[in-house]
């Protein structure tokens, strides 16, 4: 009878052991899934305006060629305001001019002379939001010949 005690305990006690390595890695999954959870909402919400942004995109691509042309002191104060409100939230532009091409962030529209792989003009500025591309440079990139 006390080697049935014995083994019995020796089962229970493992049978305990074995539900608190369950309870343990079920716990820390219930972690890392709260980590999970709260980085994509996160990342939801950083970039859950960059449908609106890239429309205004355009509004201050029409704006900046409408200053180009005319000039205006008023409309460059306006521009300046609006670069600062879409840079107050997260919006940064890509810099391209004289950069090496970098199919991750920009898109090119023709081969020109010029230094090899290098931008030579930008056609359309690209855009990212908190650092996640929402527009890519639209560019145009030397291809090693000269003029």
């Amino acid at each position: 009878m006390k080697k049935s005690k014995k083994s019995t305990i020796v089962s229970l006690t493992n049978q305990l052991t074995e539900i608190q390595d369950k309870w343990k890695r079920a716990l820390a999954d219930y972690h890392n899934l709260e980590k999970r959870i709260a980085s994509q909402q996160s990342q939801f919400v950083k970039l859950a305006n960059a449908g609106l942004i890239d429309k205004l995109l355009s509004v201050l691509d029409n704006l900046e060629t409408a200053q180009d042309h005319i000039k205006d002191k008023g409309l460059s104060l306006a521009l300046t305001q609006f670069k600062d409100v879409l840079k107050s939230e997260g919006v940064e532009e890509i810099k391209a001019k004289g950069e090496k091409f970098d199919p991750e962030i920009m898109d090119c529209t023709d081969m020109t002379s010029g230094k090899k792989n290098i931008i030579t003009k930008v056609t359309q500025k690209g855009y990212k939001l908190n650092s996640t591309v929402i527009r890519p440079a639209k560019v145009e990139v030397g291809s090693g010949t000269k003029k």
